[in-house]
């Protein structure tokens, strides 16, 4: 009996001591493709530090095979690609979420004006885009908190409570913040080298993997400034009411 305790104790500290390696590790999101139309797989050391207040893909609607997505923009800065993506998702009647910095509120208020007037979710992308794993918790809250504050103090509105981690680099601990903010952590479960004009392929490659790895449930991630993406939004949006997709608001996911 005294060997079983010893045996026990010694397994909560190192299960003990795993927690906290694994809150303060330093992690990159990814994701593995599996078959065509099949939702992705990701570390699986990921998910036990995910909880219910982080979430890449919707999954109800993964395991349920409900033909839903979300369609959500990392936005940096305007090249004139955002107010046209603008433009299709009012004329589509299709909702989008849009994480921004600080960058953008102040150069292009009346983008930002129109997210919000539009009905689309203007969601915390960081102040200044850093490496979130590498700040400590002042640091962390700071960076979410002076988003809010230049948001709000510019539009008069609040920012939907979803964070994405620039880069996708985040830590255990990270989540954790996040959520004492408030916020759910969000990721993605479809997405490609479109962050700039540079590494985006070629019209036709892009739309074969958008359509390829479509899935139910997919948070799709694209970046509004890249031209190609303006380009080809509409087509996209057509292929998937065509496949009998719907196009949903994260806030309904949970």
């Amino acid at each position: 009996m005294k060997r079983f305790f010893a045996f026990l104790a010694s397994a909560l500290i190192f299960l003990s001591a795993f927690s906290i390696s694994a809150a303060e590790k330093e992690w990159h999101f990814y994701i593995k493709r599996g078959e065509a139309h099949a939702p992705p797989s990701t570390d699986p050391s990921f998910l036990p530090i995910f909880g219910d207040h982080c979430f890449y893909l919707d999954n109800k609607a993964a395991a349920s095979g409900e033909k839903k997505l979300y369609l959500t923009f990392d936005a940096g800065y305007e090249n004139g690609n955002i107010s046209k993506i603008l433009d299709i998702l009012k004329e589509e009647n299709v909702p989008g979420a849009f994480f921004v910095l600080s960058h953008l509120i102040k150069s292009e208020l009346s983008l930002l004006n129109r997210m919000n007037d539009e009905g689309h979710l203007v969601c915390n992308h960081t102040a200044r885009h850093k490496n979130m794993a590498q700040l400590n918790k002042d640091e962390f809250f700071s960076e979410l908190s002076a988003l809010e504050t230049i948001y709000t103090e510019q539009t008069g509105n609040e920012l939907s409570k979803f964070y994405r981690p620039p880069e996708g680099t985040f830590s255990g601990e990270n989540l954790r913040w996040a959520n004492e903010m408030g916020y759910k952590t969000v990721f993605w479960s479809l997405a490609y080298k479109d962050w700039n004009d540079e590494v985006a392929p070629s019209r036709e490659k892009a739309i074969e993997i958008l359509k390829k790895n479509t899935h139910p449930g997919a948070v799709i991630l694209l970046h509004p400034t890249t031209s190609l993406n303006a380009e080809i939004l509409r087509e996209m949006i057509n292929y998937w009411r065509a496949e009998g997709y719907s196009f949903g608001s994260l806030d309904m996911i949970g």
